[in-house]
C-alpha cells in the first residue's frame, strides 16, 4: 500500500524564502541548499539509495542495491534532469555539507495547478536538524511563485519518519494518483 498526500500551496509566512541558494548553519555545520548540478546526480542517487537501504533493508549489499536500481529505470527522472524537472516547471535541489551532497528535494509539474514533490531524501545523520524542512520550504516557495495551487507527493508507509514529517506540513492522505 502506498500513501499519497496532497497539500494546498498555502503555508505559514515563516516558510516564505526568496533565495534559490541558501547558506544555513546547523550545529556548527554550514549547509548549502541550491539547484543540483548534473555532475552531482551520481552522488544524489547514492544518498537516496543509502537512506532507502536503511529503511527497506533490501537483500544484498548497498553496492548491490545501487547496481540493481541503476539498471531498473528507477532513476529515469534524474537521468533526464533537464526534461523531468527544469523544463517541466520544476526544480531539483541539493543539500551539501562542505561540498558533500547530503540530501535532495525536487518538485515538478503534474498539471497547471498541481506540482509533485519528489526525491526528498536526507542522510540519517542530518535528519532532525531542520535541513529537510528548509529543502521543502524552498520547494513550497518555488511552487507558490510558479502558480501551483496544490502539491502532491507519494511515499510508502514503511517510511514512517517521512510520513510524520509530511503530516507536519499539513499533507493529507488521498487516493493514489500515479503508478510510480
Amino acid at each position: 500500500m502506498i500513501k499519497i498526500f496532497i497539500h494546498p500551496v498555502k503555508y505559514p509566512a515563516a516558510l516564505s524564502i526568496d533565495q534559490d541558494w541558501a547558506y544555513l548553519w546547523f550545529n556548527s555545520m554550514m549547509i548549502t541548499i541550491r539547484p543540483i548540478l548534473k555532475e552531482e546526480i551520481p552522488a544524489a542517487k547514492r544518498v537516496i539509495l543509502t537512506v532507502g537501504y536503511g529503511i527497506f533493508g533490501w537483500d544484498g549489499s548497498l553496492e548491490d542495491s545501487i547496481q540493481y536500481f541503476e539498471n531498473s529505470n528507477e532513476f529515469v527522472d534524474m537521468d533526464n534532469l533537464q526534461t523531468h524537472y527544469f523544463d517541466n516547471s520544476g526544480l531539483f535541489l541539493a543539500a551539501l555539507d562542505d561540498g558533500r551532497l547530503i540530501g535532495t528535494g525536487a518538485i515538478r509539474k503534474l498539471d497547471e495547478k498541481i506540482a509533485e514533490l519528489k526525491r526528498i531524501w536526507l542522510l540519517d545523520e542530518y535528519q532532525g536538524q531542520g535541513i529537510g524542512f528548509q529543502l521543502v520550504a524552498r520547494l513550497f516557495n518555488f511552487a507558490s511563485a510558479h502558480g501551483y495551487q496544490y502539491i502532491r507527493l507519494q511515499t510508502s508507509p514503511q517510511q514512517k519518519r517521512a510520513v510524520a514529517f509530511y503530516k507536519k506540513f499539513g499533507f493529507l492522505n488521498i487516493p493514489c494518483y500515479n503508478e510510480d
